[in-house]
């Protein structure tokens, strides 16, 4: 991206298995991983690839390992986002080839930003499925005053050591480990409301106590609580989704059915994507976001 010097997409495409890849550059590591929707895509830079300094392979996206291992390429190994004064984010391989950064989110982060920017009190943010928090600090960087949420133990101190990353550690973020639901039917009883609410659902997961997750089951009562969250002041809302099937007009009636009564205006809704130099286009998600 010419606006984010420290990511690229080089190139993406099946490889010699018939499996879908993409080369990417974070800051100066360049890593080969799977990637579904380049599957039967032809690769544009065959010669580029042996630039990889680690490739993810494996028969299920659980079950792969990462060659060379993680340790010998990742410790400190940093991509600097140009949101606000600069965010940077750690890359954290997982074994399930991801790396804790995903930046399809970038024009989101960007989004985000400008609009929280506008305002001259600082807005209550809520992020749910905050992951590494790349939309939390963006979020902080524009002046709000965020509680993360995240099941995952891990992940929220991932976050936290992004915060410290990029110069944020003290920051007005608050940093919970819990179920979504659980912890917006919690605030709700608190009486503790939001100005605004992000998130990111997967297609399925589980709570830090086994709570079951599945989208199409759960997505329309935990928007229901966040519209009653924000039911007195909300100035933004934001969902994105990777999940199989569900396109941008399924996300943005989702968001309609939620909260549209209370709006002025229905949700904007569209497709990420992440470009190469050259400008070919890889489907990378959905988003869904009130005021368009």
């Amino acid at each position: 991206m010419a606006d984010w010097p420290d990511y690229e997409l080089i190139d993406f495409g099946t490889d010699g298995l018939g499996r879908g890849r993409r080369l990417e550059r974070f800051g100066t590591l360049v890593l080969d991983r799977p990637c579904p929707a380049a599957d039967g895509v032809t690769k544009q830079r065959p010669d580029a690839w042996a630039a990889a300094v680690a490739r993810y392979d494996g028969a299920r996206a659980t079950d792969g390992v990462w060659k060379p291992a993680p340790k010998k390429w990742a410790p400190a190994a940093a991509c600097r986002v140009p949101i606000g004064q600069g965010l940077t984010l750690g890359l954290t391989p997982t074994p399930a080839g991801q790396i804790g950064i995903f930046p399809e989110q970038f024009i989101n982060w960007r989004w985000m930003y400008d609009r929280l920017n506008r305002y001259e009190r600082p807005l209550r943010v809520l992020n749910l499925f905050g992951y590494t928090g790349g939309s939390t600090l963006a979020a902080a960087a524009a002046g709000a005053q965020v509680t993360h949420v995240d099941a995952s133990k891990p992940s929220v101190q991932l976050a936290r050591d992004n915060a410290e990353r990029s110069g944020m550690a003290a920051a007005p973020i608050r940093w919970i480990v819990e179920d979504a639901a659980a912890y917006c039917q919690r605030e709700l009883k608190r009486a503790s409301f939001y100005d605004a609410v992000i998130l990111d659902p997967p297609s399925y997961g589980h709570g830090p106590k086994g709570e079951a997750w599945r989208l199409e089951r759960d997505l329309p009562r935990l928007l229901e609580l966040c519209r009653d969250l924000t039911a007195a002041s909300r100035c933004l809302f934001l969902a994105t989704c990777h999940t199989p099937g569900i396109g941008p007009a399924e996300l943005s009636a989702y968001l309609s059915d939620a909260i549209v009564g209370d709006c002025s205006a229905p949700p904007a809704s569209g497709r990420l994507w992440l470009s190469t130099p050259e400008g070919r286009r890889l489907e990378s998600g959905v988003f869904a976001r009130w005021p368009s």
